[in-house]
């Protein structure tokens, strides 16, 4: 399994992307972040799903990249010159796939600005080849696992976030799927992109160097649960309190 994620703010793109992988018993590391930078181009790409999946596209992608980058001058343009590669593997694999069982399965989120771009995008591609844009209504998309995490993003993110609040909470969001989750681990490569810079930082984090960021979370999270009003739990302890009083002296009384 996998987790990525990306947030569309005002001010710019942030993504975080794990990079642990599965194979039956057998657990990997490789890197799920795949970034162009050029002059006036800027661009990422992060993948969920089948490993064998993601490399082919890659590398086919890679050769288009290189032979004809500067014909996309918007991002839309190389999502959907990366979606082609996605086609055509499932046009190569995806019916030896399911042979053996499996499913061509390939979800990628890919986020920057290129020299026409009136502003940053991120776009959703989905293992068929379609696509959908991140809004401002809704700025952020998690593809593999994001039952754990998401809570936490519809709770704290909106489109004029700051990109240090997102970051920390894209960071909490990944902690709390990594606790919850024993597919999902470090290390984390962070993407950050601020806006009309048209340069991706990429940066790769340990656990050892957030382990103080998740311990403080918890400490604060634990000490928030005990502040919050507790009026409807005593009511509720002490209807129980009656009810064992009133049975015990029935059972006296028979």
């Amino acid at each position: 399994m996998t987790y990525c994620l990306g947030i569309k703010l005002k001010s710019g793109i942030v993504g975080i992307a794990d990079t642990r992988i599965t194979s039956g018993n057998q657990t990997t590391r490789a890197k799920k972040v795949f970034t162009v930078n050029r002059k006036k181009h800027s661009f990422f790409i992060m993948t969920s799903g089948l490993r064998s999946v993601r490399d082919k596209s890659i590398t086919y992608f890679k050769e288009i990249i290189e032979e004809n980058d500067d014909s996309f001058n918007k991002l839309y343009k190389a999502v959907n010159a990366f979606s082609d590669q996605v086609k055509r593997s499932a046009n190569e694999d995806k019916k030896s796939l399911k042979e053996a069982g499996l499913s061509f399965d390939l979800f990628s989120i890919i986020g920057g600005q290129l020299e026409d771009d009136e502003e940053h995008k991120i776009y959703l591609l989905y293992p068929e080849g379609n696509w959908i844009e991140v809004s401002e209504g809704s700025p952020f998309v998690i593809i593999g696992n994001n039952g754990y995490g998401k809570p936490i993003l519809d709770r704290a993110i909106d489109y004029d976030s700051s990109m240090q609040f997102a970051l920390k909470a894209g960071f909490l969001s990944f902690d709390a799927t990594r606790i919850s989750a024993n597919d999902v681990d470090f290390p984390l490569d962070i993407i950050y992109y601020e806006k009309d810079s048209f340069n991706i930082v990429e940066k790769r984090y340990e656990e050892e160097e957030l382990q103080n960021i998740s311990s403080l979370w918890n400490g604060i999270l634990s000490d928030s649960i005990r502040t919050l009003p507790d009026d409807w739990i005593n009511e509720l302890r002490d209807t129980a309190s009656m009810e064992t009083i009133r049975n015990a002296q029935a059972a006296n009384q028979q």
